[in-house]
């Protein structure tokens, strides 16, 4: 199957265990860019009312993980780690080996190797594993996703997952190793920012400016200095001293930032995350 993809518009039947957030910023960075409708989308849950998001789009729903095995050509796993073990006992009491045969599978889960999906995924003929770490901004189309492919996967694969992703951000092949700390980075990165825009806006308020003008504001700061970072090339650094006068608000406003240890928060912050991943992967 990988080799004959057509990239231009996805034919295949995609396939999604788990139907959360993730799975859901996936489809729809495709859905935008009209690579697949949602006809050709199969989802599964432990229950189908937590599903209704997906059945009044026009896709599939199933409790049976083994029913979105044999239907789909393309399998993404988007289930949370402590939930896969439970997830692929279903997926084998369900399945039909004849219709289970030569699959995709995409991984977006933290902390599941590339080595452990194999061992699991090993009674499926011709099977073969992606895996990938995306964000939630896919939803708006400015994702960030990483991909390791496994063994099996073909070029074809490869392009696929290249061409789900990129309509929505980008997409770049790392090695295995440098997973962990893109998760910490870019996966959980958004929450982080969050967080930020929520302080540059409480700071706001403080100050006197309306909640909802604060929140505007501060999100188009973060985007805005975003779109300079990767417009212009230039180094953060520069960035940052042209936009610092000597003497004036801004540096007083580092210097605050600074004695705050800011920079070391978020670097304590990605390490506990890297931590956390690596503890996932030894949970078996």
């Amino acid at each position: 199957m990988g080799d004959t993809i057509n990239v231009k518009t996805i034919k295949q039947k995609l396939g999604f265990i788990g139907g959360g957030n993730i799975a859901k910023a996936v489809c729809e960075g495709m859905i935008y860019k009209g690579l697949i409708q949602y006809s050709q989308i199969y989802v599964s849950g432990p229950r189908l009312e937590s599903l209704e998001h997906w059945k009044n789009k026009g896709a599939h729903i199933t409790t049976s993980n083994g029913t979105i095995v044999n239907e789909t050509d393309v399998i993404f796993l988007t289930v949370k780690p402590h939930i896969l073990p439970e997830a692929i006992a279903g997926l084998f009491k369900t399945y039909t080996p004849s219709k289970a045969a030569n699959k995709l599978f995409i991984s977006v889960i933290a902390g599941i190797t590339l080595e452990a999906l194999e061992s699991i995924l090993c009674d499926l003929e011709g099977s073969r594993i992606i895996r990938t770490m995306p964000n939630t901004p896919l939803l708006v189309g400015q994702g960030c996703t990483v991909y390791c492919p496994g063994q099996q996967a073909t070029e074809g694969d490869i392009t696929l997952v290249k061409t789900i992703f990129e309509v929505a951000g980008i997409c770049q092949l790392v090695p295995e190793s440098m997973i962990n700390a893109v998760c910490a980075l870019a996966g959980s990165g958004p929450a982080y920012i969050y967080l930020v825009i929520e302080a540059l806006s409480d700071g706001g308020v403080k100050m006197g400016i309306p909640r909802a003008m604060a929140t505007k504001f501060a999100a188009q700061t973060v985007l805005g200095s975003a779109k300079m970072v990767l417009d212009t090339g230039k180094h953060t650094g520069v960035l940052r001293d042209e936009t610092a006068s000597p003497g004036g608000t801004t540096i007083a406003a580092i210097h605050a930032l600074e004695r705050g240890g800011v920079r070391a928060a978020f670097m304590d912050a990605i390490e506990a995350a890297v931590a956390r991943c690596s503890e996932l992967e030894h949970k078996k």
